[in-house]
């Protein structure tokens, strides 16, 4: 692959990155209040009813989809769409704009489920350091979240919470990026974002429709439904569009360093936008589990 090649999707990986860290400080909170999994279903349903409008001739890929393509699809829907996604905003809606870069750095904790997660599926060798690093980088978590003081369940009940469901998060995605490495394997990038749309899409329909939060269209007002389009066709479906055009030109521990923009870009924006800033031992632990995290993927 060329130098040009490689320079266009680590560039293409890095401004995803970016994205990903101004919708998870900016725009995906403004939606609390509404339910989880209905902001979820809005999120995949209206990038992909406009994907419809344009890439309506991806449905023939059907033809040459095996059993095996739509199993590894549907485990994308499921971890990467639908658990990983209502696990992370949950988790940005309890801490109420509050710590949003904490829960925003915790996902970075991914790699260590993907390589997991590569190692039990795809067979793929554990570094003998493994443990040491992936320990690392969870003590490292732990202080970031909580700093010097004992949680208490009184006073940092949803702080604890929150932590709990952003590590959720980064286990799900985590494990959606080695189900998404499989699937770019056998389709272009173009068609493995229709999929992934597609197949959230109806798992979130089913949940909305079974738990009947289907009501809650009721309650979404224009500035709602303003950051439902903003986000699904830019830090949503744009940004994994863009993410999937750069996994296919670069090695893993390229795209490992240019994913490093999404936790330096949410310190930023969460700083110029709500004026928060991480303590001194915050700091220095996520500097210490982002360097653990680099030494996973090496």
């Amino acid at each position: 692959m060329s130098n040009r090649e490689i320079i266009r999707g680590t560039a293409a990986i890095g401004f995803s990155a970016i994205l990903w860290g101004f919708d998870g400080v900016v725009l995906t909170p403004r939606l609390h209040g509404l339910n989880v999994g209905y902001v979820v279903f809005m999120l995949h349903a209206i990038p992909f009813l406009l994907m419809n409008i344009f890439m309506f001739s991806e449905y023939k890929q059907l033809k040459n989809f095996v059993r095996q393509d739509y199993i590894t699809f549907l485990l994308i829907a499921m971890f990467g769409g639908a658990i990983g996604t209502m696990a992370i905003v949950k988790a940005l809606f309890l801490v109420n704009f509050r710590d949003l870069s904490v829960v925003v750095l915790l996902q970075k904790l991914q790699p260590i489920f993907a390589i997991t997660l590569a190692a039990i599926l795809l067979k793929e060798k554990i570094k003998k350091d493994f443990v040491i690093w992936a320990s690392l980088a969870v003590v490292a978590s732990y202080f970031l979240t909580f700093g010097l003081h004992r949680p208490s369940m009184s006073s940092d009940k949803n702080t604890i919470y929150a932590a709990l469901f952003a590590i959720l998060a980064a286990f799900s995605f985590g494990s959606s990026t080695v189900f998404s490495k499989k699937v770019l394997l056998h389709f272009n990038f173009t068609t493995a974002t229709f999929f992934r749309y597609g197949f959230t899409t109806l798992f979130m329909l089913f949940y909305v429709v079974i738990f009947g939060k289907y009501t809650e269209i009721m309650h979404t007002n224009r500035l709602h439904w303003i950051y439902f389009v903003l986000i699904g066709l830019t830090t949503g479906s744009g940004a994994i569009f863009i993410y999937y055009y750069g996994l296919r030109r670069v090695r893993a521990i390229v795209a490992t360093i240019s994913e490093l923009l999404f936790p330096i870009s949410a310190i930023f924006f969460d700083y110029v936008v709500n004026g928060s800033v991480l303590s001194p031992v915050q700091f220095i632990s996520a500097a210490v589990m982002v360097f653990a995290i680099i030494k996973l993927s090496t």
